[in-house]
């Protein structure tokens, strides 16, 4: 059953919700700690551009040069094939700062999330209201299981969070559900290895790091955490998919992340990929 409440259609039923409650307080209560959202509307107008905040600059620069790449190379050609505004899911749309700039090139966005906090949720996305003529749905769900027609979207936009999904094929299956024929899904801005083991080491001291900071590893979720060309392989079978990757580059401190790594002789760090497959028509 689908609720209104204070702007937001909540639609996570009550089982998953139980399901998710520790997730949520102990991934809110990170966030907190890292000082995220503000109480300041520029705050929000001005992402991923600029992080007026200044406690998460590294991570916005990331992310607008990753936006400006999906932009240029994947939203624009779509938008002039079509000839019309795309119907769009932001999926793990936090605060809402895709969608409010998707609206504001004439798309249609949903924004989709669990979190529906203030500063890093769904209603933080009131920021964006005064901005805009008219304000993009924001819905509470699960990834796994959204109350959305099949077929009803152009593009589905996994927004930094398909790491998050317990299950790749379940979660990926979901958003090709809710997408037209010859649609197209991107995942942005999830963590990728060339190795599975390196995938693994950060997790674990990812855990550490948290135990120690916040005297628990955050592990409620058994998330998948990050992708490697196997895994993509193994998606690419199952949903009859052909994947194109797209490489934004982030400067060359982060280009050259890699290399020093292997010339310390330390875990190969992550890095963001761009992938993106059109639903077989």
């Amino acid at each position: 059953m689908t609720e209104f409440r204070n702007g937001i259609w909540c639609s996570l039923a009550p089982h998953l919700a139980a399901d998710y409650e520790r997730f949520v307080a102990e991934y809110e209560f990170i966030r907190n700690a890292e000082g995220r959202g503000s109480l300041d509307p520029t705050y929000y107008h001005a992402l991923p551009y600029q992080d007026l905040s200044g406690k998460m600059t590294a991570q916005w620069k990331i992310r607008a040069r990753t936006f400006d790449h999906l932009l240029q190379h994947i939203l624009k050609p779509l938008a002039d094939q079509r000839q019309q505004p795309l119907r769009i899911l932001d999926l793990g749309a936090g605060n809402g700062w895709l969608s409010y700039r998707l609206s504001r090139l004439g798309h249609l966005p949903v924004a989709v999330d669990l979190l529906t906090n203030d500063r890093d949720g769904l209603s933080a996305g009131s920021n964006f209201s005064s901005q805009l003529p008219v304000m993009f749905p924001r819905v509470q769900a699960s990834l796994d299981d959204m109350p959305f027609a099949s077929e009803t979207f152009d593009l589905a936009i996994f927004n930094a969070s398909f790491h998050y999904s317990q299950d790749y094929r379940k979660t990926l299956a979901e958003a090709l559900r809710c997408l037209r024929p010859s649609g197209t899904v991107v995942i942005a801005d999830t963590p990728w290895y060339a190795k599975q083991e390196s995938g693994v080491m950060m997790v674990e001291e990812k855990h550490m790091q948290f135990r120690a900071a916040y005297g628990f590893a955050s592990n409620s979720l058994q998330s998948q955490e990050f992708l490697t060309p196997e895994r993509l392989e193994d998606l690419a079978r199952t949903h009859e998919l052909t994947w194109q990757e797209f490489r934004p580059f982030y400067g060359i401190k982060w280009a050259l992340r890699p290399l020093i790594a292997r010339l310390k002789h330390r875990r190969t760090p992550s890095q963001f990929r761009i992938y993106t497959a059109k639903v077989p028509a």
